[in-house]
């Protein structure tokens, strides 16, 4: 089964719409009953995202991160669908410093098959094909293909961080990667952005120590993997998704699947 990324590029660029339609506005914020943070941003792609999955044969179920997700018992059952975040990076939404995507995903198996990640203030669309190995990066009408740089062990090592999220164990991790690397530089960034900067080549390393939710990420997953990357759990297995519990456990982004990171990074804490 194959669905055209120009349609679903569409999808994404006309949610991207809605979003900075809010964005330029003033916008009030309420609070989810995780507290996390929720605008009329996040609703109204929401609702683009829905009504233009909606129309793509063979239609699939959708699960976004705005919607309620049925029962286990049901979604268990799904071998195909949508997974989609709406507005990841509320905060950097909030925060107005564009460091926030439009994601849709196509869920295949429990792997993240196809994505597409818009930045609607960079004018940006990321595509990745997993399964194809195609990886692109669309702005201003010029399509360029995206591939993660070579890690060789010996240069130095660029990780990405998050710009709102840290805890003091992946602090303990960054200085423990201090010491295993000759040099290492970081860079911060904001939602799936961080994942496709390592699509882009642009980074080594994400290390994800905290929660974060299957839709939150599985659109730039694909992007990642098809640019030659990986997402792996800690132990060394991919990301699964479609889980009864759908939050993602700990984990690491790296540019290079093929390098052995296992042999090179430190412990976790």
């Amino acid at each position: 089964m194959s669905y055209p990324f120009p349609a679903l590029m569409e999808i994404a660029q006309a949610a991207g719409a809605a979003v900075m339609q809010v964005y330029r506005s003033e916008f009030d914020v309420r609070r989810k009953s995780d507290a996390s943070p929720l605008t009329e941003a996040d609703l109204a792609a929401h609702e683009v995202i829905r009504s233009g999955l909606e129309q793509l044969r063979p239609r699939l179920p959708i699960l976004s991160e705005e919607s309620s997700p049925p029962p286990y018992g049901e979604r268990c059952r799904w071998r195909r669908y949508w997974l989609v975040d709406p507005l990841d990076g509320t905060k950097e939404f909030i925060d107005r410093n564009g460091e926030f995507t439009v994601n849709i995903a196509l869920i295949e198996a429990g792997r993240a098959r196809l994505g597409v990640v818009g930045a609607p203030v960079l004018e940006q669309l990321f595509i990745g094909d997993a399964v194809a190995r195609r990886a692109e990066k669309h702005q201003g009408g010029k399509v360029t293909p995206l591939a993660g740089r070579p890690m060789d062990g010996r240069r130095s090592l660029t990780l990405v961080a998050s710009r709102s999220h840290g805890n003091e164990r992946l602090q303990s991790y960054l200085r423990a990667l201090e010491r295993a690397f000759v040099e290492v530089s970081r860079r911060s960034m904001g939602s799936s952005l961080k994942l496709c900067l390592l699509a882009e080549g642009k980074a080594d390393l994400y290390p994800r120590l905290g929660p974060t939710s299957e839709w939150d990420i599985a659109a730039a997953d694909a992007v990642l993997a098809a640019a030659g990357g990986a997402v792996r759990q800690l132990n060394g297995t991919p990301l699964a998704y479609n889980k009864r519990n759908l939050l993602n456990p700990d984990f690491i982004a790296v540019a290079d699947a093929a390098f052995p990171w296992a042999e090179k990074l430190p412990p976790h804490p």
